[in-house]
């Protein structure tokens, strides 16, 4: 058995897909809670890491560190192959499996670090931070409806068995600008996110992790 591995996360944040895979492949692992987007002193929990301060990051049963969301997903994946999470190297979806986990970070993924502070790059002028965001959340919407219209989903976004994929899908759809907005751009993904939200073996997971409550899908709409 492998030894336990150690993930730095946070409560609803882009660690979270990594934390349901390793839950639905049964590892032994410990979440080191570090929303880092609350000042220096959760950055400080994992500098030591990764120097970016980012979360996630994955410290394997062997000591080695693994970082971004979209690798720790597709390594465990491949080193747990029975859990069937990942398409089979040479299946006939594994390239459109690399193509879509290495879209999401690079073209959705990657605009909150903008989004979340977009005084990283358009300084304290408060009208240029609010086109900004405004401008992301677009474009993050046109990114989720050209990658609907590039796939023909089964049960799964892939075919019929899910994937680290649809984990890595259904917990970024929550973000902003919500689940109303992907509903409306990804129709054909969304029964998809929906199938996994209902998943009963993730009930007790998205309970403490990502839970739901009254109004989720909307909230933010607005912001």
């Amino acid at each position: 058995m492998d030894k336990k591995y150690t993930l730095f996360s946070a409560l609803g944040s882009g660690g979270v897909p990594v934390e349901a895979a390793m839950s639905l492949i049964g590892l032994r692992y410990e979440v080191v809670e570090a929303p880092t987007w609350e000042g220096e002193a959760e950055q400080a929990k994992v500098a030591a890491v990764n120097p970016l301060k980012q979360i996630p990051a994955l410290v394997t049963s062997t000591g080695e560190t693994i970082t971004e969301s979209a690798a720790i997903l597709m390594w465990l994946a491949d080193r747990y192959p029975r859990a069937r999470l990942a398409p089979a190297i040479d299946g006939p979806v594994r390239a459109q499996f690399l193509r879509w986990m290495t879209f999401i970070p690079a073209s959705i993924y990657s605009l909150y670090w903008i989004s979340d502070a977009p005084s990283r790059l358009v300084g304290e002028d408060e009208d240029l931070q609010a086109m900004a965001k405004a401008a992301i959340k677009e474009r993050i919407v046109d990114c989720w409806r050209m990658m609907d219209s590039q796939i023909t989903p089964g049960r799964y976004l892939l075919g019929d068995e899910m994937t680290v994929l649809d984990l890595y899908v259904t917990v970024l759809s929550r973000w902003g600008p919500r689940r109303v907005r992907f509903y409306e751009a990804a129709p054909k993904m969304s029964e998809v996110v929906k199938r996994v939200d209902a998943d009963p073996r993730l009930a007790a997971f998205w309970e403490k992790r990502f839970p739901f409550f009254d109004g989720w899908e909307r909230l933010g709409q607005q912001g």
